[in-house]
């Protein structure tokens, strides 16, 4: 709801009692066509999903930038990179946001970093109606792991963080195939 948004945002930027760490982490696997002609859960991705990372992190960045610190952390994806329908459309906007929300704070002392996790151990895709029985432990990460990462980057300024090597080997690769081969 737009009204609980904007009472976070107003927290957000509240002088008393500042909140020094955001993290946006709030999203749910989109099982939707491009195509379909009811766009509510497209419209619903959107507002949680992107809306309330540009609102929330634009509060915090100006609460935080005016007291010279503060960490900003967006969970993006690594799907993001990739062409997965409206998930993937939504998590590279948040990866390409955070990348230039951290562009804009830049020498403010509030650091800004995206997370781009791959497939963690959580109740996201069951809940989400994923059947990832069939895949390799290699490709699972521990939310632990990748919290303990995500702040240990954000804590030395990192902008992209891309947890495991497994991981940011995918990512490299990702971002270096032709736009072609990854559609395919």
């Amino acid at each position: 709801v737009r009204a609980d948004m904007l009472r976070v945002a107003d927290r957000l930027e509240c002088t008393e009692s500042p909140i020094e760490m955001l993290v946006n982490n709030a999203g749910f696997g989109i099982h939707a066509s491009l195509l379909d002609k009811d766009f509510s859960i497209q419209e619903k991705a959107f507002d949680v999903m992107c809306l309330s990372v540009l609102v929330l992190s634009g509060a915090a960045g100006r609460a935080m930038s005016a007291r010279g610190h503060g960490s900003i952390i967006n969970i993006g994806s690594s799907s993001g990179i990739i062409t997965t329908g409206n998930y993937s459309a939504v998590k590279a906007w948040v990866n390409t946001y955070t990348e230039g929300l951290a562009n804009e704070l830049r020498g403010t002392g509030v650091t800004v970093t995206a997370v781009l996790p791959g497939w963690v151990h959580t109740e996201f895709h069951e809940r989400a109606g994923i059947n990832a029985s069939k895949l390799p432990d290699l490709v699972w990460l521990q939310a632990d792991d990748i919290a303990r990462e995500a702040l240990d980057d954000n804590a030395h300024g990192k902008v992209i963080s891309v947890p495991s090597n497994r991981w940011n080997a995918a990512y490299w690769i990702g971002r270096h195939l032709p736009r072609s081969a990854i559609r395919a």
